[in-house]
């Protein structure tokens, strides 16, 4: 919510967990630059709001929320989310110098424009009656061309899954990772791994031995990124040689 408010296009990487900064110039200004550039500086690249714990990451130095780089530091071999760099998980430590800032510098409310400090930021937004306001009359998506074509019923749910330990539903892929390394972690069942029985291929009987290394080491992306469900094996197949010799 915080971020949805922004117009800037290119945001600068806040500072990492070593020496603070000097301030941001404008930062003391009433303009919206000096404000946007203050608020981009400090916004964690992932949840794209102020920051909320912030920890960087000892060698590339990038900050983030404590809470959005979690699930990195459930792989075996991380990398970091903005620069794809390998990195350490126990060198990776809180940001004060971040914190410290946060703490310091100011800047009015999107909404009711009243300058809170950074660190208050995010609490004062979910809060605010003016942001609330604006955010319930933001324009409604309206398609470009009217159409009479009805929303195919048959299509397979490959978006949102159901936990196959407590039966949690709406859970998208990502979310699904997070949720299992969250709650059930110890939890020695096998069972079957909703991501994969969703797929055209995928068996529905089929239960993994260790779910959770299933979970990390083949779900990392979103199929729906790379396959195209409407052909079959071997169309793909041939879509893939013809691919590869026209970049040859």
């Amino acid at each position: 919510m915080f971020r949805s408010l922004l117009v800037a296009a290119q945001r600068p990487q806040a500072p990492g967990p070593g020496p603070a900064r000097p301030p941001p110039p404008s930062s003391s200004s009433s303009s919206g630059a000096g404000t946007e550039a203050l608020e981009a500086q400090f916004s964690c690249p992932i949840c794209l709001e102020v920051f909320h714990r912030a920890v960087g990451i000892a060698g590339c130095g990038h900050t983030f929320c404590g809470e959005c780089l979690q699930p990195c530091l459930q792989v075996p071999s991380p990398l970091c989310p903005l620069c794809r760099v390998p990195f350490d998980p126990k060198k990776v430590e809180k940001a004060s110098s971040v914190e410290k800032q946060l703490s310091s510098y100011k800047a009015p409310c999107r909404g009711c424009s009243k300058k809170v400090t950074l660190a208050k930021m995010r609490s004062h937004v979910s809060s605010c009656a003016k942001v609330q306001e604006q955010m319930a009359n933001c324009p409604k998506f309206v398609p470009v061309v009217p159409t009479s074509q009805p929303i195919p019923s048959n299509i397979p749910n490959r978006s949102t899954f159901v936990c196959p330990y407590c039966g949690a539903r709406n859970l998208d892929q990502q979310e699904l990772v997070k949720h299992c390394m969250e709650n059930h972690r110890n939890d020695p069942n096998k069972v079957v791994c909703p991501v994969c029985s969703a797929m055209p291929w995928g068996d529905p009987s089929y239960k993994s031995a260790n779910f959770l290394q299933h979970l990390l080491h083949r779900h990392k992306f979103s199929y729906d990124t790379f396959v195209d469900y409407n052909i079959d094996e071997e169309a793909a197949l041939q879509a893939a040689l013809a691919l590869s010799l026209s970049e040859n």
